[in-house]
Formats: C-alpha cells, structure tokens, sequence
C-alpha cells in the first residue's frame, strides 16, 4: 500500500490546472457503447477510477486505445455480456453499464459494484427504475438483468440519484416509445452526458432540469466530446489555497458549475476572484469565519466537498456545523483530523461541529475514501510538521498524479510505496 510523506507549514504558491471531470467522465465512457461506431473522449483525466472502467468494457470486446489525455473507443467489437467481474466489484461506476449495455445489447451479467466505504449506497432506484422500462431482474451473487427491447415509460425516482438518472437516460436513448423521467439529478455531469446523447442522435428535453423526456430511437451514432473541467477538483484546490493561506490560480475552471463552492468560500471569508476561466485564490485579509456546511442535490454544495470544507473549518473563528444527509460514513474522516489537533466531534453519522480556529499537527493518518484522502492532504499541507498518509492510491481513483501537480506548487510530498 502507498503512503504519502508531507511536511506542512509552508506557503505555498503558483498555477495549477484543473482537469477533466471525473464524474463525466465515468457516464460517457459508458454512454459509448450505446453505438457501434467510434467515439473520442478529450480532457480524460488519468486516474484509477477512469482505467478500471476502460479495462472493463475491453474485457467486454470493445477497442480502446488511451493516449495524452484522449480516449478512443471502439464498441463494434464487443461479444461479451459479462464484464470483468473482479474489476466491476472494485468500482462504484460499473453499474453505469446496465443502461448502454441493456439497450444495446440486450443483456448485462455484472457483480454489485464496489467504491468507497462512505455508507449504504443501495442500487434499488436503479433496479426498480430498469424495471419499469422492461427489464428482467434476477438478483443473487451476480446481476442478471436482459430485456429484448425496452419500453418508453413514465418513472418517478425515488430519489434524485446521479448514476441512475444517468442509466435511465442512456437506457430510454434506444427504448421503444416516449420515456418521461421525474425528479432527475440535475448535476452538471449529468446535463454534460444528456447534451452528448443528443450529440449521438438522441431526442431529449428537458436537459437541466427535475424532468427529461426522451423518444426513444432505433440507433445512435459514435461522438467527439471534450470533458469539462471537474468542478470537485477545483474546489478541492481553491479549499487547499484558503486552509494554507497561499496565493494560488487555478486554471482552466467553469464558474457556471461553481455557485454553491464560491458563495460559501464567502461566507467563510476566503479572498477569491474569478479572471476569464481563471479562480484565484490570495491570503484572507481578515480571520475565517465559521459558517453552516450543508450539502444537498445540486445547485447546492456537493458531497464530494463536504470533508474539504471540514478541513477549512478548523480554521475558521467560531463552531461550524456540518451536516450531510446523503451517506451515513462520510464523516469518518472527522476522527482523523481530531488525531491532527481538530476540535472536532461527530454529532451522528450526519452531523459534526467543528471548533475554531485550531492548529493542526502532522501525525499518521489514513484516506478513507477519495473525497477524504484529498482532505488529508489539504489538513497535511496546513499542519506543522510531518504527516503519513496511509493508502494513499484511495486518492489516485480522483486525482491525478497529484503528488506532481503539487510539488509544482511548492508542497513538501512524496509518495512511499
């Protein structure tokens, strides 16, 4: 297992890009085999999370060749129904495939899926919603789920989950008949593969909003798509400039995504100012201040950015609270910070109160999901002295070569493996 060293304390300074959206980038992968012909994916970011899903569908038959950034697919070839089943039982993303491969397909054999350890992440909404378009579902060891076609209809969610809005979409693309979904997930991943299956020859309305209707057509055709930058990852990077207090410019960045992230970068009182596609970040002129840490569907704060905001919080003058509905395990990583000095408390699995400001000190920690371990490279890099950071390739699965990225910066981080 990987470990990160990092020596904190230290200013830091400089540019950094942003890369391609991680959670684009997992559904339009899958949206590919939706066509026989090929398609190409620019801006993909290199990272574990991304190659596990290109190695399952090539254990599927497709043709994919990765090369700087660019992706190029192949699904003509695929003979297979069954993907890796080791590789699927590592990854969150692998039940993206039910969609495409069931509408194009026919079938899909696949183990439940794995990823992080942040709570119950049941795929009822998905099943039952696949259900309703036609599929047979047999449920054991392994998931069987084969229709002969699918079949338009009218599906109510029962909550506005992200993968399985994204599955119903590539789902109904090819289904016979008019598909009405209600209480969509309305992230801008999700807006970014809907506007690319129209790309691909698909008839959807609805695009950015709680209700998408999609007429089902006979076939779709590959596309060309440039990933948008990850909006997780600039925040995870204006939250490192504001904990450390360094001056730092991100490039690259897509403010239209980045609403709820800059309103509570404000709140907080972290000195920020947006030039063209540029964040940057200088030193607060005044001390932080603690504030609310509520996440919610979007256009409110993301998950993903709950455990960095935490970090921030320490800094902060007063008692923030946390609160994150959406996963029982999420605030695990609050014990961590507590080992580093944080006066910090769980309240329940969805609530916590942070008192601040208070000094962070290096010890030996873990990353205990990908949000987290980004988290405890931030609480790492603001802490006085040096920190371990036990599984650190948690943190590849989001963030690529991010050691590299910022040593540019001036960061004191190695990588021990």
């Amino acid at each position: 297992m990987a470990k990160f060293i990092v020596t904190g304390g230290k200013k830091l300074k400089g540019e950094i890009a942003a890369s391609g959206s991680k959670n684009a980038a997992l559904p339009i992968i899958a949206a590919s085999l939706l066509s026989s012909q090929r398609s190409i994916i620019r801006n993909v970011p290199l990272i574990k999370d991304v190659l596990t899903l290109v190695e399952l569908i090539k254990s599927l038959g497709a043709k994919v060749i990765f090369e700087s950034h660019n992706l190029y697919i192949e699904p003509g070839s695929i003979n297979s129904h069954t993907p890796n089943p080791q590789l699927a039982g590592k990854l969150r993303g692998s039940i993206l495939l039910l969609g495409p491969m069931l509408a194009h397909f026919g079938k899909i054999h696949i183990p439940y899926p794995g990823g992080d350890l942040i709570g119950p992440r049941p795929i009822d909404t998905h099943l039952k919603a696949l259900k309703q378009l036609g599929a047979e579902v047999e449920e054991g060891d392994i998931l069987k789920l084969e229709a002969k076609r699918l079949k338009g209809t009218r599906i109510i969610l029962s909550e506005a989950s992200v993968t399985a809005t994204e599955n119903l979409l590539m789902a109904a693309t090819l289904a016979q008949g008019e598909t009405i979904i209600r209480l969509a997930a309305m992230e801008p991943h999700v807006v970014e593969l809907a506007k690319i299956l129209k790309d691909m020859g698909a008839k959807i309305e609805g695009i950015g909003t709680p209700t998408l209707t999609i007429k089902g057509v006979k076939e779709l055709h590959g596309f060309i798509h440039t990933l948008e930058p990850d909006p997780i990852e600039v925040g995870s990077f204006a939250i490192l400039a504001a904990t450390t207090k360094s001056p730092i410019t991100i490039k690259g960045v897509n403010p239209e995504n980045l609403d709820a992230v800059l309103i509570k970068l404000s709140e907080i009182g972290v000195n920020w100012k947006l030039n063209d596609n540029n964040l940057l970040i200088e030193p607060p002129p005044k001390p932080y201040q603690a504030a609310k840490i509520q996440t919610g569907l979007y256009p409110a704060l993301p998950t993903d950015l709950q455990s960095p905001f935490g970090v921030l919080a320490t800094q902060a003058q007063g008692t923030s609270l946390i609160h994150d509905w959406m996963y029982e395990g999420r605030l695990a990583y609050i014990n961590e910070l507590r080992k580093m000095g944080a006066n910090a408390f769980i309240l329940d699995p969805h609530r916590a109160i942070i008192h601040g400001p208070t000094p962070l000190y290096g010890k030996e920690i873990h990353s205990l999901d990908i949000r987290s371990g980004i988290t405890m490279i931030i609480a790492s890099l603001a802490a006085s002295g040096q920190s371990i950071i036990n599984d650190a390739e948690i943190i590849d699965r989001g963030y690529e070569n991010i050691e590299a990225r910022l040593q540019n910066l001036g960061a004191q981080i190695e990588r021990i493996n």
